[in-house]
């Protein structure tokens, strides 16, 4: 991007006025002022997934100052730590994983013993540094001068090819869960909130976005053909919210307080698709009170980003499978503006409850849809949701359909599929349903209130609603709605109740007559439907398939696919869909159109499943994937690979039959 594009960028921002500074020429920041809650005392739970004991040291600010070497892909450089700890305390435990530890100092530059620990295949290292004996109220600095691996899992250095423009590398970062110690050594639990800042250097033609205030548009001069940016964070967030993209990227506003980046070549299609972000802040605010964070932007990356997409705090990353052409998809988009509510502002204490932040959000992400595009697209939503949660309790151990999670010895990725998220909405809505709506918002506000930059745990949640919403005197209440039963025990209470929408009860209909009576796909009413309602025609199984695997014929796949150009669906959702069928049946037709899907994006979603229901189908579908993973493996994150990874295998080496 030329300099010339970013200042006049600068002034898309809408940040002259704040740039006319205060104070020591530092602009003033547009952030609203914490609330009380976000300064209270703090109990510190223990984290399974970090080695940090912030019960008796913990970070409470980090100051990185790096540079990006696309040569060498690495981000070197230091992190500061602001540091307090108990009086007496003379040891500051930190999570690093995969980083080259260089030297630890103190501010003034003097040297400070530290150790690194044994490796742990899921928390990396734990690095133990040595301070003078804390005081009271007393911050102390910790200066580690480190470098990244190229390897680093939270990272992905794309080549120019790999990009949309393919003129300029890109890179991005992916902290959730436990990542951000690949990058940044600091201690990576979401219960100890930190604020930053940061300087990057990075090459002159690229710039650099974060999860923070950009204090510096247009950036900056620097020496040896770099240009530096710098950026503030100012709200204590979780570490995995630490954030940052550096490419060839382009912004327009879309709003108030809205905008979009991405690839110059892409910015067009972003900003029509997401031009009701505005439409999408104002909802959530009358939900459940004002956005706490400044500005609300959307960070479109290449397609190897491997979740839908991360709500980084000013800075939401999504992938470009969304950008539909037609807004069906906007749901990514609100779901992550609830995330400025649900795990932003109020984040799970550790991964074992990561439902807290996941529930909430999709519950809240369907109260956004329903506020601006009605009531019809917002059941059809939740039916399609609770069509995965149903999907995920047949496949999954009973212990692991439970909301709170033992995940002792375990990734914490293992918990992030749709039990939090569709479960948790279903929790929600059972005692929206239950209570009513009225008393459950005034709840559901006075709880974000309440608990605003604070960790929560379930049972720290289960005080909360008792208090603010049951009451310490209403035994029936408590009864019927099996609070206990929902977070604690497996499966579904009883008092769970299956949303019903219309309009796919219309299309179920359709389905059958189509699969099950061996129908023509001419009567099907494909151009009359949304993406929503496609979505749930291609979802239709079914019930039994006692007789054999196949419920489509060999006639019905080709009209199928020929009726409904399924070849050339541009659409990510209704694509992935038609794909999982068309391997359930070993269709060698759609083959091409699979191989192509799979090797132009990364988003876990699709391709984890895709790859295994190739590797179900043995003889036919393991040669395929063997073949197409091979190829595009190095195109994904390693998020997405070693997810995968798990599946079928690295290309090249032994895998299991």
């Amino acid at each position: 991007m030329s300099r010339a594009r970013l200042a006049a960028m600068a002034s898309t921002l809408a940040l002259v006025a704040a740039l006319s500074g205060c104070g020591l020429g530092e602009p003033k920041s547009d952030m609203p002022p914490l609330p009380p809650s976000a300064t209270a005392p703090v109990t510190y739970e223990r984290d399974i997934h970090s080695w940090a004991q912030p019960q008796i040291a913990r970070v409470k600010h980090v100051a990185l100052d790096l540079v990006a070497d696309f040569a060498t892909r690495t981000l070197s450089g230091t992190a500061t730590l602001d540091v307090t700890g108990e009086p007496g305390a003379t040891e500051v435990i930190l999570d690093v994983r995969n980083l080259e530890i260089r030297s630890v100092a103190d501010e003034n530059g003097r040297a400070l013993a530290f150790a690194l620990g044994p490796e742990d295949p899921i928390k990396g290292q734990a690095l133990t540094v040595t301070v003078p004996a804390f005081e009271a109220d007393k911050v102390q600095k910790i200066v580690v001068t480190y470098a990244t691996r190229p390897d680093a899992a939270a990272l992905q250095w794309l080549t120019p090819a790999q990009t949309a423009g393919g003129q300029q590398p890109f890179l991005f970062s992916q902290g959730q869960a436990i990542l951000t110690r690949t990058w940044i050594p600091t201690q990576d639990s979401p219960g100890i909130r930190q604020t930053y800042s940061a300087t990057l250097r990075v090459p002159e033609a690229l710039t650099a976005v974060m999860s923070a205030e950009m204090l510096t548009p247009d950036g900056e001069d620097a020496a040896d053909g770099l240009h530096s940016y710098r950026f503030r964070m100012t709200n204590p967030i979780p570490p995995y919210l630490i954030a940052v993209a550096v490419g060839d990227l382009a912004f327009a506003s879309v709003g108030e307080g809205v905008g979009v980046w991405t690839e110059p070549g892409r910015l067009e299609a972003a900003r029509a698709e997401f031009s009701e972000m505005r439409q999408l802040v104002d909802a959530a605010e009358a939900l459940y009170g004002p956005y706490g964070w400044g500005r609300f932007d959307l960070l479109v990356l290449p397609p190897s980003f491997p979740f839908g997409g991360m709500e980084n705090p000013r800075l939401t990353f999504a992938t470009p499978t969304v950008i539909a052409g037609d807004k069906s998809l906007v749901s990514l988009v609100a779901h992550e503006l609830a995330h400025s509510w649900s795990g932003n502002l109020v984040t799970n204490a550790t991964w074992a409850d990561f439902w807290l932040n996941e529930g909430f959000t999709t519950y809240f992400e369907n109260r956004i849809m329903e506020a601006v595009y009605g009531r019809d697209r917002a059941l059809m939503l939740q039916v399609l949701g609770w069509s995965e949660l149903q999907a995920e309790l047949a496949a999954l151990p009973a212990l692991d359909t439970r909301l709170h999670l033992d995940l002792e010895g375990r990734d914490p990725d293992e918990g992030m599929n749709s039990i939090a998220y569709e479960k948790g909405a279903a929790f929600l809505r059972t005692i929206e349903r239950i209570v009513g709506r009225e008393r459950f918002d005034a709840w559901m506000k006075g709880y974000f209130e309440r608990n605003a930059f604070r960790p929560m745990n379930a049972a720290t949640f289960l005080v909360d609603i008792r208090a603010h919403l049951v009451g310490p005197d209403n035994p029936a209440l408590e009864r019927e709605l099996q609070l206990d039963t929902w977070v604690y025990q497996p499966g579904l209470p009883s008092n769970a109740v299956a949303p019903v929408s219309p309009a796919l009860t219309a299309v179920d209909a359709a389905a059958e007559a189509f699969f099950a009576d061996r129908g023509a796909a001419s009567a099907i009413p494909w151009a009359n439907w949304s993406t929503q309602e496609r979505q749930q025609f291609l979802a239709w199984r079914p019930e039994r398939l006692d007789a054999g695997r196949d419920w489509l014929t060999a006639q019905q796949l080709t009209d199928l696919e020929s009726t409904l150009n399924l070849r050339a669906e541009g659409n990510a959702e209704v694509l992935y869909a038609w794909l999982q069928i068309a391997v359930a049946h070993r269709y060698q037709p759609a083959v091409p159109t699979l191989e192509q899907f799979l090797t132009s994006q990364g988003r876990r979603k699709f391709v984890l499943p895709l790859f295994t229901s190739l590797w179900a189908e043995e003889g036919w579908g393991r040669p395929i994937a063997t073949r197409i993973y091979a190829r595009a493996r190095p195109g994904y994150h390693p998020v997405t690979t070693g997810s995968v990874d798990a599946v079928i295998g690295v290309p090249g080496a032994a895998t299991g039959g």
